[in-house]
Protein backbone atom coordinates (compact mmCIF):
# COMPACT_ATOMS: atom_id res chain seq x y z
CA UNK A 1 0.00 0.00 0.00
CA UNK A 2 2.61 2.29 1.12
CA UNK A 3 4.72 1.47 -2.06
CA UNK A 4 1.77 2.15 -4.50
CA UNK A 5 1.29 5.73 -2.50
CA UNK A 6 5.07 6.23 -3.41
CA UNK A 7 4.75 5.53 -6.79
CA UNK A 8 1.53 7.44 -7.37
CA UNK A 9 3.36 10.29 -6.10
CA UNK A 10 6.45 10.07 -8.05
CA UNK A 11 4.55 9.98 -11.16
CA UNK A 12 2.34 12.91 -10.65
CA UNK A 13 5.87 14.68 -9.83
CA UNK A 14 7.07 13.53 -12.44
CA UNK A 15 4.14 14.60 -14.61
CA UNK A 16 3.72 18.00 -13.35
CA UNK A 17 7.63 18.49 -13.92
CA UNK A 18 7.60 17.50 -17.62
CA UNK A 19 4.46 19.54 -18.68
CA UNK A 20 6.00 22.60 -16.67
CA UNK A 21 9.19 22.47 -18.07
CA UNK A 22 8.07 21.71 -21.60
CA UNK A 23 5.23 24.15 -21.93
CA UNK A 24 7.00 26.56 -19.99
CA UNK A 25 10.31 26.44 -22.11
CA UNK A 26 8.17 26.32 -25.25
CA UNK A 27 6.34 29.61 -24.35
CA UNK A 28 9.97 30.95 -23.53
CA UNK A 29 10.85 29.35 -27.52
CA UNK A 30 8.04 30.82 -29.14
CA UNK A 31 8.47 34.60 -27.32
CA UNK A 32 11.91 34.87 -26.84
CA UNK A 33 14.63 33.29 -29.11
CA UNK A 34 15.31 34.30 -32.44
CA UNK A 35 14.41 31.49 -35.19
CA UNK A 36 17.02 32.54 -37.24
CA UNK A 37 19.75 31.36 -34.44
CA UNK A 38 20.33 28.02 -36.65
CA UNK A 39 19.02 24.08 -35.82
CA UNK A 40 19.33 24.75 -32.11
CA UNK A 41 15.91 26.31 -31.55
CA UNK A 42 14.12 23.65 -33.76
CA UNK A 43 15.68 20.77 -32.29
CA UNK A 44 14.60 22.92 -28.58
CA UNK A 45 11.11 22.55 -30.19
CA UNK A 46 10.93 19.30 -30.53
CA UNK A 47 12.70 18.24 -26.96
CA UNK A 48 10.35 20.56 -25.01
CA UNK A 49 7.25 19.64 -26.97
CA UNK A 50 7.98 15.78 -26.46
CA UNK A 51 8.17 16.93 -22.57
CA UNK A 52 5.23 19.15 -22.90
CA UNK A 53 3.10 16.32 -24.24
CA UNK A 54 4.66 13.39 -22.40
CA UNK A 55 3.45 15.44 -19.22
CA UNK A 56 0.51 16.37 -20.33
CA UNK A 57 -0.71 12.56 -21.34
CA UNK A 58 0.54 10.99 -18.02
CA UNK A 59 -2.78 11.49 -16.51
CA UNK A 60 -4.82 10.70 -19.25
CA UNK A 61 -2.92 6.93 -19.89
CA UNK A 62 -3.44 6.86 -15.90
CA UNK A 63 -6.94 6.97 -15.84
CA UNK A 64 -7.38 4.91 -19.39
CA UNK A 65 -5.21 2.62 -17.33
CA UNK A 66 -7.32 2.07 -14.55
CA UNK A 67 -10.49 2.51 -16.18
CA UNK A 68 -10.15 -0.43 -18.73
CA UNK A 69 -6.96 -2.44 -17.04
CA UNK A 70 -7.81 -5.68 -15.64
CA UNK A 71 -5.12 -5.28 -13.01
CA UNK A 72 -2.81 -2.27 -11.68
CA UNK A 73 -0.26 -1.14 -14.04
CA UNK A 74 2.99 0.16 -12.52
CA UNK A 75 4.45 3.68 -12.55
CA UNK A 76 6.76 2.48 -15.38
CA UNK A 77 4.68 1.34 -17.30
CA UNK A 78 2.04 4.33 -17.48
CA UNK A 79 5.00 6.49 -17.49
CA UNK A 80 6.47 5.01 -20.39
CA UNK A 81 2.66 4.81 -22.43
CA UNK A 82 2.72 8.66 -21.89
CA UNK A 83 5.97 8.77 -23.55
CA UNK A 84 5.10 7.04 -26.56
CA UNK A 85 1.98 9.63 -26.76
CA UNK A 86 4.65 12.19 -26.69
CA UNK A 87 7.21 10.36 -29.05
CA UNK A 88 4.19 10.30 -31.60
CA UNK A 89 3.49 13.90 -31.50
CA UNK A 90 7.17 14.91 -31.68
CA UNK A 91 7.45 12.88 -34.71
CA UNK A 92 4.24 14.36 -36.10
CA UNK A 93 5.47 18.07 -35.64
CA UNK A 94 8.91 16.73 -37.61
CA UNK A 95 7.30 15.00 -40.32
CA UNK A 96 4.70 18.38 -40.80
CA UNK A 97 8.09 20.32 -40.88
CA UNK A 98 9.40 18.77 -43.59
CA UNK A 99 5.85 18.37 -45.52
CA UNK A 100 5.53 14.43 -45.11
CA UNK A 101 2.91 14.44 -42.74
CA UNK A 102 -0.46 12.38 -44.48
CA UNK A 103 -3.27 10.65 -42.79
CA UNK A 104 -1.57 6.84 -43.89
CA UNK A 105 1.83 8.49 -41.99
CA UNK A 106 0.00 9.41 -38.86
CA UNK A 107 -1.73 5.73 -38.76
CA UNK A 108 0.88 3.68 -39.87
CA UNK A 109 3.01 5.64 -37.05
CA UNK A 110 0.12 5.04 -34.47
CA UNK A 111 -0.15 1.56 -35.42
CA UNK A 112 3.65 0.92 -35.07
CA UNK A 113 3.97 2.43 -31.70
CA UNK A 114 0.80 0.61 -30.57
CA UNK A 115 2.02 -2.61 -31.55
CA UNK A 116 5.95 -1.96 -29.96
CA UNK A 117 3.93 -1.40 -26.65
CA UNK A 118 1.84 -4.48 -27.28
CA UNK A 119 5.52 -6.34 -27.74
CA UNK A 120 6.23 -4.80 -24.66
CA UNK A 121 3.67 -5.24 -22.03
CA UNK A 122 3.61 -9.16 -23.18
CA UNK A 123 7.17 -9.32 -22.89
CA UNK A 124 6.44 -7.93 -19.08
CA UNK A 125 3.64 -10.50 -18.95
CA UNK A 126 5.95 -13.43 -19.61
CA UNK A 127 8.40 -12.38 -16.97
CA UNK A 128 6.01 -12.01 -14.19
CA UNK A 129 5.47 -15.10 -11.71
CA UNK A 130 2.58 -15.96 -9.85
CA UNK A 131 5.07 -14.66 -6.71
CA UNK A 132 4.74 -11.28 -7.60
CA UNK A 133 0.65 -11.42 -7.04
Amino acid sequence: MQSERADAFSLSLTAWALALVGWGGLVMLVFYVDPRLGPLPLWGFFVLWLMALTGTAVPFVNYLSRRFSRQRLPADVILRTALWVGFFGATCAWLQRNGLLNGATVALIAIALIGVEWFLRLRDRSRRSPDDE
